[in-house]
């Protein structure tokens, strides 16, 4: 088992190494209660105070279990601590996208009062967003805007993703050494292939997984030398045909066709711990949050975690912060109660007595002043460590990017599906690209009608 430190963060130095390395479920709610937070939130009962009942509905991305269920634990402290305000736990596990599911909750009538959101830009436009309230500012180191509004509380920082293998694979395998180029990785998978094991886990029935190389590719093939490449992509001055894109869909391409497990369209995002630990694949590429995974499906399962170079040796990784986290939905603002309920829920979340365990459970980047102490692993440590190096180049997803970058929101499952279809049928990669330019054209069109 990888032996474990007391690590302490001290996440107002982590938030100023990233501004400064910027380019440009249900409701069976398990777990122990905890106190109230140390100062008391607004809408905290008092003695001999007696607060009206207030009834707040809640909705979050269920996708990854382990987040859900620290969710789900910091939600049970709250209504023990806070007993005048029941929470409406109206998230769902579906096969839907996130944002897709919330569109439907919203054309029923059912958008949640508090919601976990990724895809601010298309719920601003339209007018279901209220600006975060001002006095929970003053809890995050930093707090990004859009149309110079701040609308979200950032529940972590964004993460980098990275390859998590196996020691016993690569010692099978004969490998000996990281790959310090892309190329060397490359090796490494023929040498896993020979030693007769699945080199690298997809969890391609999700289709959120696919971004996680998807944008690996982008990152250090189109963003790394063009943080604004989206912008000239809407401006028609930049296409998926440059050299630099179809390079990494290329890239992509030969690595899903050779390399990754052949069941990947049907394996879910939930089901590759499992298959990383029983020696069904060596590897898998995705963010700490699957640590946890890892670590329950088999606690003496033996793996390191490194951020995979580019073909240049540089290294890029995804960790710009980005547009998401708690938001109040613009129909809850206009009942002040409701607004002091979630006021004490955002106060109580980020409250280190909550907080630290929910960082320790989905082993999450701290967003607030206030420090985050918790226990990890040697791999969070690595992760940590490239969060703080201002020599490690910080990046986003393609659908993560703001501003005159954001793309049209419809465009990231249309791509990422198409992509599937790309490997699938082992199409001709520029082909598939000048399908990418017509259809991002018709979104940039449809949404400014």
């Amino acid at each position: 088992m990888t032996p474990k430190s007391l690590f302490k963060l001290s996440s107002a130095v982590l938030a100023a190494s990233l501004v400064l390395t910027a380019c440009g479920g249900n409701n069976g709610n398990s777990g122990s209660a905890s106190g109230a937070p140390s100062g008391s939130p607004a809408g905290s009962a008092s003695a001999g105070d007696k607060p009206a009942p207030v009834t707040i509905s809640v909705a979050y991305a269920t996708g990854d279990p382990a987040t859900k269920q620290a969710i789900e634990t910091t939600i049970d402290a709250f209504t023990q601590a806070y007993p005048h305000i029941t929470i409406k736990n109206i998230s769902e596990t579906t096969s839907d996208s996130y944002l897709d599911w919330l569109k439907t909750k919203d054309a029923v009538g059912e958008f949640p009062d508090l919601v976990e959101m990724r895809d601010t830009k298309v719920f601003a436009d339209a007018g279901k967003l209220a600006e975060l309230p001002a006095e929970l500012h003053d809890l995050f180191t930093f707090l990004p805007e859009y149309e110079g509004k701040v609308y979200n509380a950032p529940m972590t920082g964004n993460a980098p993703n990275g390859i998590m293998y196996s020691k016993k694979a690569y010692a099978d395998a004969g490998v000996n050494e990281l790959p310090k180029t892309y190329d060397e990785f490359i090796a490494i998978q023929e040498k896993l292939l020979a030693s007769g094991i699945s080199p690298i886990v997809v969890g391609g029935k999700d289709l959120f997984h696919m971004g996680f190389w998807v944008n690996y590719f982008l990152i250090n093939n189109v963003y790394k030398d063009d943080p604004d490449w989206n912008s000239k992509r809407t401006a028609q001055t930049a296409s998926f045909t440059d050299a630099g894109m179809v390079q990494a869909i290329a890239d992509y391409k030969e690595l899903f066709s050779k390399y990754v497990d052949k069941g990947w369209l049907s394996t879910a995002d939930n089901q590759t711990a499992s298959m990383l630990v029983t020696g069904k694949a060596a590897q898998l590429y995705s963010g700490p949050w699957m640590f946890g995974q890892i670590t329950e499906a088999d606690p003496g399962f033996e793996y390191g975690f490194y951020a995979l170079p580019g073909r240049d040796g540089s290294i890029v990784v995804n960790g710009l912060p980005t547009l998401a986290g708690w938001s109040l939905s613009a129909e809850a603002a206009k009942d002040p109660n409701k607004v002091e309920a979630v006021k004490a829920f955002v106060k109580f979340f980020f409250d280190p007595a909550q907080y630290s365990p929910y960082l320790a459970t989905v082993n999450g980047i701290p967003t607030t002043k206030a420090d985050a102490t918790y226990e990890t692993n040697d791999q969070m440590k690595e992760v940590l460590r490239l969060m703080a190096d201002s020599s490690i180049r910080k990046s986003m997803m393609i659908n993560n990017w703001y501003g005159d970058n954001a793309i049209p929101p419809q465009f990231r499952n249309w791509f990422y599906k198409l992509l599937q279809e790309l490997v699938v049928n082992d199409g001709d990669v520029t082909d598939y690209m000048k399908q990418s330019d017509t259809e991002y054209d018709n979104n940039v069109k449809a949404n400014q009608q």
